[in-house]
C-alpha cells in the first residue's frame, strides 16, 4: 500500500485537472496491478470522472449544476458563509467524495476520454486537500 496527502489550491469554482497529479503518485507507488482510491477532505468540492477532451463538457457541467442548484436559493437557510454556501453543499452531495480508479500495468486504468477532476463549489480561491491511496501488488 502507498498513501500520500496533496494539497490543491483551486481559484474558485472550477473543475480543475488532477489526472497528472494521481498518475504520478500511481507511478512513485510502484503498484503494477489495484486500485487507485481518492477522496477529498472537505463538504463544498468534489471528485469527478469526466471527459478530459473538450473544456465545454466542463462548462455545460457548471451551467447544469447552477440551474440545478442555485447560489442563494431561498430554499436554504444554512447561510453561514454567503449565497454560494449550502449550494456547494449539495452539489457534493449530489456527486462524489471519493473515488476508485483500476490500477493496471503501474497506471490508472482510464478510458481514452476521461480525466480526473476536482470540482470546487465555492467562489473563493481555496486549498483543497485529497489522499490518494494506491492498493495493490
Amino acid at each position: 500500500m502507498h498513501q500520500e496527502t496533496k494539497e490543491f489550491a483551486t481559484p474558485g469554482r472550477c473543475i480543475q485537472e488532477i489526472t497528472a497529479d494521481v498518475a504520478s503518485v500511481v507511478r512513485e507507488s510502484g503498484i503494477r496491478s489495484g486500485l487507485c482510491q481518492l477522496f477529498i477532505h472537505h463538504t463544498s468540492a468534489s471528485l469527478i470522472i469526466c471527459e478530459n477532451a473538450d473544456p465545454a463538457v466542463r462548462e455545460d457541467l457548471e451551467h447544469f449544476s447552477q440551474r440545478l442548484v442555485p447560489d442563494g436559493d431561498p430554499l436554504f437557510t444554512h447561510r453561514e458563509e454567503g449565497a454560494d454556501d449550502m449550494a456547494a453543499h449539495v452539489r457534493t452531495v449530489l456527486t462524489q467524495s471519493s473515488l476508485a480508479i483500476p490500477v493496471a500495468d503501474g497506471r490508472l486504468a482510464l478510458g481514452t476520454w476521461q480525466g480526473l477532476f476536482l470540482w470546487e463549489h465555492r467562489y473563493r480561491a481555496q486549498q483543497r486537500r485529497i489522499t490518494i491511496t494506491v492498493l495493490g501488488e
